[in-house]
């Protein structure tokens, strides 16, 4: 695939849009201004930007944990992605989800309900439904290694497969389920997408470090669920600078390990040689990327930080109650 300068443009300020966002979230949950858990994708930003730019506005999205990035990248405006973050009246659920309930309809954004597993079967409910109506929308599902060993997992599968849905299965291997090594608890260690060709979907291997690879992989698999062909599972490897959550010391990961991942397999840091050796952009043009999306990202915070609290009677809201039936 011969990518356009505008394409490479967007993934590389995709990527660095994506870490300086999980940079500021990670900042602001130590400092509490953000409830509940967080869950960053530092050092998985290729995974995320380059699913995303092979998707269309009107393709669903199903995130997982680690899926700030791709929320960001749905057509949500950003502002409003970390004001529900911080818990905000103007987040999109005007504060309620937080930052593993992020949901925007109007994008297809489907949102994650935080059950592990559970969205590799509500995604089948949008494929099915672009496939009957024949609107050639694709569903694209987010989920880590550690899902793989759950049984959701390979119902859904089986359904996919069986009925040929436009499904394009993410599953983002980064080495740990919370503290766990993939090789400790996988019969596959290396290649967990293989378990796919047991329902005969293809699945691909890719290096989820480079966006490139990840674009093209995607948009390849995109296509053929287009075209009716039926699921595909990508898996891409690459890895979480951070422990599970914003806080864990991940005293269970060797610090020569971190270190490898971030010094020689950073995919911003990737890319960007890249970029400069074809000369494609210069270092000049690429640090003003980075100062633009420094500047994206504080207009984001000024928003939610300036951003009023939901008021106390707002928590009722939305939520069902029985009722009383006459009578009884």
């Amino acid at each position: 695939m011969n990518l356009s300068k505008e394409t490479l443009k967007e993934l590389y300020y995709n990527m660095v849009l994506i870490r300086h966002f999980e940079e500021v979230v990670d900042e602001y949950a130590k400092k509490g201004y953000i409830p509940g858990f967080v869950h960053l994708s530092t050092g998985q930003e290729a995974c995320q930007a380059g699913v995303m730019k092979a998707l269309k506005e009107t393709d669903y999205k199903f995130p997982d944990h680690r899926s700030h990035g791709v929320c960001l990248l749905a057509g949500t405006p950003k502002e409003r992605v970390l004001a529900e973050i911080f818990g905000k009246k103007t987040g999109i659920s005007g504060g309620r989800g937080g930052s593993m309930h992020i949901i925007d309809i109007k994008c297809r954004n489907m949102g994650f309900n935080a059950i592990q597993g559970a969205n590799l079967v509500t995604c089948l409910g949008t494929a099915f439904a672009s496939q009957y109506n024949n609107t050639q929308d694709v569903t694209a599902v987010f989920f880590g290694d550690g899902t793989m060993g759950r049984g959701e997992v390979y119902e859904g599968m089986n359904i996919a497969a069986k009925w040929k849905l436009p499904i394009l299965y993410v599953l983002v291997n980064n080495r740990y389920a919370i503290s766990t090594r993939v090789e400790d608890v996988h019969s596959y260690p290396e290649n967990l997408s293989d378990r796919a060709q047991g329902y005969c979907i293809p699945n691909e291997v890719i290096d989820g470090n480079d966006v490139i690879a990840v674009y093209e992989a995607a948009s390849k698999a995109v296509k053929r669920a287009r075209e009716g062909e039926g699921p595909t599972v990508l898996e891409l490897l690459t890895y979480r600078w951070q422990g599970m959550f914003s806080g864990d010391p991940a005293a269970y990961r060797p610090k020569e390990e971190v270190e490898i991942w971030k010094e020689e397999r950073c995919p911003i840091k990737r890319l960007r040689e890249k970029l400069v050796q074809d000369k494609t952009f210069t270092t000049e043009e690429l640090d003003k990327l980075n100062k633009e999306s420094l500047e994206e990202i504080q207009g984001m915070l000024k928003y939610a930080l300036e951003s009023p609290e939901p008021e106390p009677e707002e928590a009722i809201k939305h939520v069902y109650v029985g009722r009383e039936v006459q009578g009884r």
